[in-house]
Parts: structure tokens; sequence; C-alpha cells
């Protein structure tokens, strides 16, 4: 059964950009349908930190935080080898506090500045240390009623209790609950809340990171009415390279033709669970792990590519913006992924290393620089996975992966596979098949650099970012420390792409573009079906998330203006 509808603007995809660019076609007049593949908002987004990377913010200038375009361009330049993107990236820059100023004014998307927060480069000129970050404010899911259940989870790694979000500083407040008065009185208020919550939820209501922002973008369509068909899949778009008139669409055995006067945005999340496109853009041999929603196969890319659409970068490999994860064992028997982006690696007494036994990267540098540092070592020695080692008081200090801080029994994490123990560094290497000599030379040579606090292999603690999320009690260097007395312990972390790189090439009005540089009228990209226009680098945190939003923004304003 087919059936006909007709809009100014369809929008393909109910994550961060999609659900961006519909608010903002309905503030500014627009009759627009967004359609959803699954039956929940968020998409990956959903389970992310939240972070935005907009340099110039207002929210951070009004602060105190002092930055610029300008700054932030000199940064970019010097990052990124070349000229491709940088048009993308101009043009980025010069809207993204305008888009992020349009949204805090007119809806419940709102931002505040997370002051210091490095960027991943700071040894670059222009790398800036505060301001550049924004973060959603947390959201209270109890606002949307009934409709809370359509706002994807956090994944149930990052949650406490079966369902309980916890932001960066609530840990530390968690953790000591019983060392202060104060402590104790900011934990028993968030447990009774989340008590109550359990009585009405089927997890807990006080939002955070990126569920925060999903639920604020849900929350503002729902005030302005914006239509969203759930469990409606794009199937095809109608028209040709020469122009876009709408799409069809899917919902279960349904067909919906939609017309669309202004156009169609592409905003379907990426290939993170398509095979076919994982092997032709991403490092050989390709990832298996993604932290992508289970629903983003690919579709607005395949469409794309069937229009005639060209991808970027089309070569090179460079096809995600990573983190190292390890694979979580649930309760319910399915294996997960734990994220390592900032918590573990960068904190004194870890280190990391090859199948050799044998360091290969500063273990405090970005989730993104890790894992490409993986990959690089991995051409002459296995190094996926690699392995973090440390010894038992650091698990119980800071926690590793899924095991949280203050973990003193790790008998369950042993037993399920998730964590390899050992009573000395030899037997250790044995548990993890790496040799015994080189390891222990490894541990040894990292415990000379602990005791002068300068790591002359690889730099560990020299940049702003390590010391950012080091241990700013730990002298001399914040981020390298002796492992210490045993029992040792290893887990292995592999390579998985938070976002996708490589993805549709566009103007910087998000128009998607043909083999010969074109604009394919009336059809449009963002999210992580645009191409990233950091061209596989990763600059700060929110490096997807704020593009996604800022280009959002740029297309429905390019189509309210010209009609595609």
């Amino acid at each position: 059964m087919t059936a006909a509808q007709e809009v100014d603007l369809l929008v393909a995809g109910a994550g961060p950009a999609g659900m961006a660019a519909a608010l903002v076609a309905s503030l500014e007049g627009l009759d627009v349908l967004l359609c959803e593949k699954s039956d929940q908002v968020g998409g990956t987004g959903a389970t992310s930190a939240g972070t935005l990377w907009i340099p110039g913010n207002h929210e951070s200038q009004r602060a105190g935080y002092e930055d610029s375009a300008e700054a932030a361009e000199r940064y970019l330049d010097a990052l990124i080898a070349g000229t491709a993107g940088r048009e993308l990236r101009r043009a980025f820059l010069a809207t993204g506090p305008e888009a992020i100023d349009y949204l805090g004014a007119r809806t419940q998307v709102q931002f505040i500045p997370c002051g210091k927060h490095p960027d991943y480069r700071g040894n670059l000129p222009g790398a800036g240390l505060y301001g550049r970050a924004i973060i959603p404010k947390p959201f209270d899911g109890r606002l949307l009623g009934a409709d809370f259940a359509r706002v994807r989870p956090p994944i149930p790694e990052y949650m406490i209790l079966g369902g309980m979000m916890v932001g960066k500083d609530d840990i530390p407040r968690l953790i000591g609950r019983f060392r202060s008065a104060a402590n104790f009185v900011y934990a028993a208020k968030l447990f009774a809340r989340y008590l109550a919550d359990r009585l009405r939820y089927r997890r807990g209501t006080r939002l955070m990171m990126g569920n925060a922002l999903m639920a604020r973008l849900y929350y503002s369509l729902r005030q302005r009415k914006v239509p969203i068909r759930f469990g409606t899949a794009l199937a095809d778009v109608l028209g040709d390279a020469r122009g876009v008139q709408g799409a069809s669409l899917r919902a279960g055995a349904e067909e919906i033709v939609v017309k669309g006067r202004r156009g169609v945005i592409l905003a379907t999340g990426g290939f993170g669970h398509n095979m076919a496109f994982r092997k032709q853009f991403m490092p050989q041999p390709t990832p298996e792990r993604s932290l992508a929603c289970e629903t983003n196969a690919g579709d607005g890319v395949a469409i794309g590519l069937r229009l005639g659409a060209r991808t970027a970068p089309a070569t090179g490999g460079r096809g995600g913006l990573w983190t190292p994860v390890s694979v979580t064992h649930r309760r319910d028997g399915s294996t997960g992924l734990y994220p390592h982006l900032s918590l573990d690696r960068p904190k004194p007494g870890l280190l990391a290393v090859n199948s050799a036994g044998r360091r290969f990267v500063n273990e405090a540098v970005s989730y993104h620089d890790f894992v490409e540092a993986m990959f690089e070592s991995h051409k002459s020695v296995p190094t996926i996975p690699a392995w973090l080692i440390c010894a038992s008081w650091f698990v119980e200090k800071y926690g590793l992966g899924d095991i949280h801080p203050g973990t003193r029994d790790l008998g369950a994490f042993e037993r399920s596979g998730y964590i390899v123990s050992a009573p000395t560094i030899a037997a250790l290497a044995g548990e993890i098949g790496v040799p015994a000599t080189a390891l222990a030379e490894t541990v040894a040579r990292h415990d000379r650099f602990a005791a002068t606090g300068v790591d002359v292999d690889f730099g560990k603690g020299e940049t702003e970012l390590n010391r950012f999320n080091g241990d700013a009690s730990h002298k001399p260097n914040p981020c390298i420390g002796a492992l210490g007395a045993p029992p040792y312990h290893a887990i292995a972390v592999w390579p998985a792409e938070i976002a996708v790189s490589t993805g549709l090439a566009t103007d910087p009005d998000a128009r998607v573009l043909d083999a010969d540089g074109r604009p394919i009228p009336g059809l449009y990209a963002c999210g992580n079906d645009m191409a990233s226009i950091m061209s596989g680098a990763y600059p700060g945190p929110g490096t997807t998330l704020g593009p996604a939003i800022v280009f959002a923004y740029r297309a429905v304003m390019h189509a309210r203006r010209n009609g595609g």
C-alpha cells in the first residue's frame, strides 16, 4: 500500500543532526516531517559524552573564557594537512556561535561552558585550553512523561545501579561519600532521586551528557508539535543527480511517498554497521567493533552514491574517529563495549603494550590518537588488541574500564575474562601471550620514568591534555607512576569508532556534491552522513557533535532561502 504526503522539508534520521535540522526548520516556519528508522530518538548521540566543540561560543565568552574563530582556524590549519575541507571548516567556525545562540534563545536546547577542556593537540599553534567545549545542561526526563521511553538510553557501562546516570563531576563525590558530610548528602540526594524514578520509569530521569542533549532536542520538537514517524526507514529519494524532489519511506509493509518542496536532509547516522562500507573506508584489518547505534547501516550514504555523489575523503583509510574499547560481559549474558576515553589511560600507574610487550604510545593522548597509534604499531607488530597493564592499587583508586573505582574484589571480572590477573609480571606476560622478558624490561623502564617524571620515549604528561586528565596530586608527573606491588592486571582494548569520518561530500551549506563537485539540488547531508570537515583528524572534545548541529542549521537556512 502506498500513501502520499507533501511537506517543505523531509529529514531522515532522529539523531542529533536530524532533530536539530527538523527543529530549526519548524522554527523557520517550514512544514517539516522527521522520519526515524528505529522506535527511539538519539542514535549514537544518545550514548555520547554530549560535548560540542564550538570555538568562540558566547556561553564561554560570557563566563570569561577568551577564544576566537581565528585562533581555532590557525589550530586546524596546523593539525590538518592540505586544503581539503578548509572552506567547510571556515563555514563551521563562522556559524558555530550563531547556531548555538539560535537554539539557546528559542528552544530548550541549552548549553553550558566546560571551562577548562584542552584541545587534543595542545602543542600546535592556536590550540585552546579553555572555552571551546560546551555541554548540554542536565535535563529532567520526567518532563517527557511517557515519551521518556522514546529517548535511547546510554550504554549500561555508563550507568550505575542498573540505570542511574552520573556526570564526571559526580564521580569523586560518590566515591568519597563517606569522607565528608557534604559528599554524603550529595550522594544521598542522587540515590533518593534515582529510587523514586525507578517506581515509574525503567531508568533514572536525571539525564546528563549526550542523553541530555537528545532529550532536550526531542522535548523541543514535541513543544513545537513537529511530526515524527518512528519505525520508518528511508528507502530511496525521488529524483536524480539533477535534483531531488522527495523520498520514498518504508514502515513495515507500508510505503510512503513524501514530496519535499525544499528538499531532503540525510541524517541517518553514517555506515557504522555496514560491513561493505567499513571495508571500503576504514583501515585494514577492518575494525570489527563499533559504538554506532545498531540501526546505522549507511542508508544515507548508499542513496547518495546511487545518485552519483562522491565521498570524502575518497581514499586514505581514515574512515573513523576512534576510541579504544574493552569488551564487557553483562549480567544478561550479552557483551558490550566500554570506551576508554579519559578516566583510566592518563592516570599514573598504567601502561599500554603491544604483542611484543613494548609500549607504543603515550597512554594519555586522546582516545582517537591512541587508536591511530594502535593502527600504526600494528603495521609491524600485532597491536590489535593492545593491553592496558596496572596493579591492584590502581584499579581500586582509579578504576579500569568497566571496573569502578573502589573495587577490591575482582573475582567476577576475572571469571568473565574481562580482566587478566597474575602475581608477577612474568606470569601476567604468560597469561596475555607477550614475551616475559620484554614486558619486564618495559615495566622497569617505565618505572624509571616514573621516578624522574620524564617519559623519554613518548612524552607522557607533557601536554595540557595529558595533565588535565591525569592525577594532579601525583608528583612529579601527574600521568606517570610506578606499577607498584602485585597482583598485576591486564585488560585487552580494541579499536572502535565513535563516529565515521568518511561520508558524502558537501558544500558549506551541506548540499551533497556530485562526482564533478556540483551540488545536487534538493539533497543535503549532515551528521555522520556528511563527510567530516576534519578530514579524519580529531581536534578536541565534541568534534562530531559540533559540526553535526552547525551544518544541520546551515542546511535548513539554505533550504529556506533557496528552496533546495
